[in-house]
């Protein structure tokens, strides 16, 4: 069973901060071999839903843009991450129904959503109401696309 607790960047304990970066360097740089810049100064103005599982490990992860941080017009949900200790135990699905559910809370029920969604996850972002917008691009040499819920 994953909890999940969101907090916005001034809320976060070290701790909690730590464990964050741990897990999106583990998939995003090591995992998936792409060396990036992952502080890119959007988390300060940023929430941070994070989940935890039995055994207190972060593993589950979103990060809650607001409207003109990340894209000028939209909210933004990015840095997914599901830890390899939970994948295919359908965390995946409820960690972004949990960060639709937030961002409705924070934002607004009215306000669309704008991913940057790798290619290869397109079926599980079109499964939870996301579409396609515009063209594949290239994002830190991975295959990428945009994608709004409306």
């Amino acid at each position: 069973m994953v909890n999940y607790t969101c907090k916005a960047f001034s809320e976060l304990t070290l701790d909690q901060l730590y464990a964050i970066m741990v897990l999106r360097q583990e998939v995003f740089v090591v995992e998936q071999d792409c060396p990036y810049l992952d502080a890119d100064h959007k988390d300060q103005d940023s929430y941070h839903l994070m989940g935890w599982d039995e055994n207190n490990n972060l593993v589950a992860y979103t990060r809650l843009v607001p409207k003109g941080i990340s894209y000028e017009n939209y909210i933004s949900i990015g840095r997914v991450i599901t830890s390899q200790l939970v994948r295919r135990q359908g965390v995946g699905i409820e960690l972004m129904n949990k960060s639709i559910e937030k961002i409705r809370e924070l934002f607004g029920e009215r306000e669309p959503i704008k991913i940057s969604a790798q290619v290869y996850l397109l079926r599980f972002y079109n499964s939870l109401g996301f579409q396609e917008k515009g063209e594949e691009y290239m994002e830190d040499g991975i295959p990428h696309t945009a994608m709004i819920l409306e």
